[in-house]
């Protein structure tokens, strides 16, 4: 091999950087899969399946395609188990000239490159990933000077740059945002479209009895794995999503239901995270669906809005603020992850419902991360650290450059603001209305202390009391403080003392509290 161009597991796209840049008839495709990046954190297992799966395919097709290929299976006697050992080994068994990356995702790795690049007694070369819309100098040149970094002023430039749901100078519609229309609670319906799912090939069955061997340990479970691992299977989702789900994705990506996990979202990010779909392509196309009168404006936009926005939005401040990012702690949480999150072991039944489907599936979509999960952490006061790395294992579609933003500024809060104007808290209330989670819960949403409360209602206050220091200044929380100034100090000691009362048990092991507790 000339050149090894070296290809990870999140850059399985046939137009990579590297691979356009390189040449068949002399260059080769070193891909690898390693232990010691599978146990960075907690994975689900189902991510490892779907990764490890997609990566063997992946390599298949590079091969049917004319390149020379080197691929280290996890199962292979001689694996080093770290990228930096497989690299090693392949420059020592093809004396390549020169060593060819994409930018990886994450900035550990990215570091790690580098080290292994001024180590090597070759060149290195590493490519832009111009697989995302806006590269990262453009996201810098974009952030440079500006006093708040907030996504609808990104958002709206790149739908400029794209031309995506434009009429000339002016955004479809006459509006950049459709959000106010698309928070309608669902009603469980027979009609609501199946996901489309996979049954595994001998590939796929091969890396599951794999996984199962040796990750037993991990995160989740391998039965029912139904998830693309080509291409082809990725963009026969993203059709059956466009003319099967599409249509009411906007009016309910922000509800929530009891044994309904997908509901109407299309569940493509792991497969854009991947390679396996180009964003472009896929926004393209449900634009189509618009114009054609397919599709209503609201849920194209708002299925666009999450692509084009936030997705390159989280990556341009990843990579803006690596990697003093990962380390911020603004509102000083230093609370353990409670047990529950790795087990769905908990008498409140929006929590358990979510964290069961996570277990089950690897997904769930994104008002159940912010606003359930990610909510009661932040109210609890659980270090946002923990929290980071629970979500960068237990989801399938999560990795760093996506995810910690996402965590430590959205949901978290933990950035201080440079992501969120304020933090997304909220009582019972909100799920209540959101949602079917608390028909049946020992909890009632509608009490607020004491016996049977819904422990969201007094921690959301405990919350801003705790934080007053650097929340009280939000404009955004005037009002919350101002309810708060006008309870009576009664009303306000008692949803203290519940919350305390509440956060005892919970840092005492006990997730499955009892009234007698209570």
């Amino acid at each position: 091999m000339r050149h090894i161009l070296i290809v990870f597991g999140d850059q399985l796209s046939l137009d990579l950087a590297s691979l356009r840049s390189g040449d068949r008839a002399s260059d080769g495709v070193l891909m690898m899969e390693v232990a010691a990046e599978a146990r960075t954190v907690n994975h689900h297992k189902k991510k490892l399946a779907l990764l490890f799966s997609a990566m063997r395919h992946f390599i298949d097709d590079l091969t049917k395609d004319g390149w020379q290929t080197d691929y280290v299976s996890l199962d292979a006697p001689d694996n080093s188990g770290d990228f930096n050992g497989e690299i090693r080994r392949a420059v020592a068994r093809h004396n390549p000239s020169r060593l060819v990356f994409v930018e990886p995702g994450e900035w550990r790795v990215l570091e790690m490159i580098k080290a292994l690049a001024a180590d090597l007694d070759i060149p290195v070369d590493i490519l832009p990933d111009d697989r995302f819309l806006c590269s990262r100098d453009a996201f810098a040149r974009w952030a440079d000077g500006r006093r708040e970094l907030r996504m609808e002023y990104f958002y709206r430039d790149m739908r400029r740059q794209t031309g995506l749901l434009m009429e000339g100078e002016k955004p479809a519609g006459g509006r950049w945002n459709f959000d106010a229309e698309n928070r309608k609670p669902a009603q469980d319906d027979l009609f609501m479209p199946a996901l489309k799912t996979f049954k595994p090939d001998a590939i796929t069955r091969d890396v599951l009895e794999m996984v199962d061997q040796r990750f037993p340990d991990h995160f989740g479970t391998l039965a029912g794995f139904g998830y693309a691992v080509t291409r082809a299977d990725a963009e026969a989702c993203l059709d059956h999503f466009i003319n099967h789900a599409l249509p009411s994705f906007g009016d309910y990506q922000d509800a929530m239901l009891k044994g309904q996990p997908h509901l109407y979202h299309s569940l493509l990010s792991p497969y854009l995270n991947i390679g396996l779909l180009d964003p472009m392509d896929v926004c393209r196309r449900a634009e189509v669906a618009y114009l054609g009168g397919h599709t209503p404006l609201n849920a194209v936009e708002g299925f666009i809005r999450q692509i084009i926005g936030w997705r390159e939005y989280v990556r341009g401040i990843y990579w803006l603020k690596m990697p003093e990012y990962e380390g911020l702690n603004a509102l000083k949480a230093t609370r353990k992850l409670p047990d529950f999150y790795w087990t769905a072991d908990t008498d409140m039944a929006c929590l358990k419902e979510v964290i069961g489907q996570t277990l089950e599936h690897g997904y769930a979509h994104h008002i159940q991360r912010l606003m359930i999960t990610g909510n009661f952490a932040m109210l609890a006061g659980v270090d946002p650290r923990a929290v980071h790395e629970w979500y960068l294992g237990v989801y399938v579609d999560a990795f760093e450059w996506v995810e910690m933003p996402n965590t430590i500024g959205m949901s978290q809060f933990a950035d201080g603001g440079i992501m969120a104007s304020k933090p997304y808290a909220a009582s019972a209330n909100y799920i209540s209305r959101m949602s079917d989670y608390c028909e049946n819960c020992r909890y009632r949403a509608d009490v607020k202390t004491g016996n049977g409360a819904c422990p969201f209602n007094a921690l959301y206050w405990d919350f801003l009391d705790r934080n007053r220091d650097v929340l009280a200044k939000n404009p955004r929380l005037r009002n919350p403080y101002a309810t708060w100034g006008r309870m009576s100090v009664e009303k306000r000691d008692d949803y203290l003392r519940t919350a305390q009362a509440f956060l005892e048990r919970l840092d005492g092991g006990s997730q499955k509290e009892t009234e007698a507790a209570a």
